[in-house]
């Protein structure tokens, strides 16, 4: 027995190797450089100073204020995209399901820059798909970049459109693992599809919803690529700045490498309380 866990350790060595060098020693790095002043040369110990600079960071606030709304609005909203979609396509009566599902996953197959930019050219002020639909039916075009409201809704609506057939997909196995003896049994007792759907569908469906959640709110935790490219680097006036932007530009802008790990182990952190906040409200009550 210990020859036979010794060779597939072994097999495991060249992964092992690299796994310690290319991601755990860069955590680890990461985390004894946000306890560090490297704005001077050379670099010197300092626990408090980029620590202490998070807290009353109005720039850091505010990538916080703008990472949580997004949170709170748009991962509900996806999620519930996301269900609805799934119970459609697990639906009998469908036709082509397969041609639905490939149409609905396909979004997350598309680069992030190249849907990114077709989003910006669609809320373009002057020649945006969108603005000549809102004009078509009697309404004023929006500058969709200049103002803050509009500019976040384009960011969630473009993660929305992004991630909501992924979810999607990840629902409808959990959909199609619900055995179908339980909705004839319901059938039976003539209980209606919509109570069918809220008292069968939805708790025995709890854990890949909550799946989902805790894999949306660690990704909208680092979200960087829509404000980015969407509403260039942040903007308008930092107003929708993420956490991940704020990061990127004090690291690769700034060249501020402390405070920018400081940062990640905070987004890190907020994504790890979230998800524990998440599961613990959503547990089976015992």
């Amino acid at each position: 027995m210990r020859y036979q866990n010794a060779t597939a350790y072994r097999f495991l060595a060249p992964y092992l190797l690299i796994f310690s060098i290319f991601w755990l020693w860069p955590i680890i790095s990461s985390f004894l450089i946000s306890f560090q002043a490297t704005r001077t040369v050379p670099w010197r110990f300092a626990p408090t100073f980029n620590w202490g600079r998070l807290i009353g960071d109005p720039a850091f606030f505010n990538a916080l204020k703008n990472t949580l709304l997004i949170l709170v609005i748009q991962v509900p909203v996806m999620i519930t995209l996301a269900i609805v979609m799934a119970v459609l396509l697990n639906s009998p009566l469908l036709k082509a399901r397969g041609l639905f599902r490939f149409a609905f996953f396909a979004p997350v197959v598309v680069g992030e820059v190249a849907y990114s930019a077709v989003f910006r050219l669609m809320f373009n002020l002057d020649y945006g798909i969108i603005n000549k639909l809102l004009n078509s039916v009697g309404l004023p075009r929006i500058d969709w970049f200049s103002n803050v409201t509009p500019a976040m809704a384009v960011i969630m609506i473009a993660v929305t459109w992004r991630w909501a057939g992924y979810n999607a997909i990840v629902l409808l196995a959990g959909l199609q693992s619900i055995p179908q003896d339980v909705y004839e049994a319901a059938t039976l007792d003539r209980v209606s599809k919509l109570k069918q759907f809220f008292y069968i569908t939805l708790p025995l469906l709890k854990p890949i919803i909550v799946f989902c959640a805790v894999l949306s709110i660690i990704g909208t935790m680092q979200l960087f690529t829509e404000p980015f490219l969407i509403t260039e680097r942040g903007g308008p006036g930092g107003g929708t700045e993420t956490l991940g932007l704020l990061l990127y530009r004090q690291g690769f802008k700034s060249l501020n490498f402390g405070y920018a790990s400081a940062i990640a182990y905070t987004m890190a952190g907020l994504a790890i309380a979230i998800s524990l906040m998440q599961l613990w409200l959503t547990r089976d009550p015992k």
